[in-house]
């Protein structure tokens, strides 16, 4: 399913066609058309009003907080399974320290 298709010849031939003198002949090239002008907008231009522009502040505002917060929490939860896998191998160790000691 995720293997890419790649088309194949059916029967290649193996044959390479040659240039001819005919194919690279100068061609006279036609001039490139004037530029036009471009046209008017279909739809008006926003208009920001003082009210939409602090709710469009207000918006932005709060969507990077809580990105942010979210961002915090997971490097929070990161750094506690970090310190509990650490003192998890404090405590083996101290175990298994314990245990050679009674041999």
């Amino acid at each position: 399913m995720l293997t890419p298709k790649i088309p194949v010849n059916d029967q290649p031939t193996g044959d390479t066609i040659p240039l001819t003198g005919t194919a690279l002949e100068h061609q006279p090239q036609t001039p490139a058309p004037a530029p036009v002008a471009p046209a008017a907008p279909a739809r008006p231009t926003v208009q920001l009003t003082p009210g939409s522009l602090a709710l469009l502040v207000g918006g932005g505002t709060a969507a990077v907080l809580v990105v942010g917060a979210v961002l915090v929490s997971m490097l929070l939860a990161a750094a506690i399974a970090g310190v509990s896998v650490a003192v998890t191998a404090v405590v083996l160790r101290h175990l298994v320290n314990n245990l050679h000691k009674d041999w």
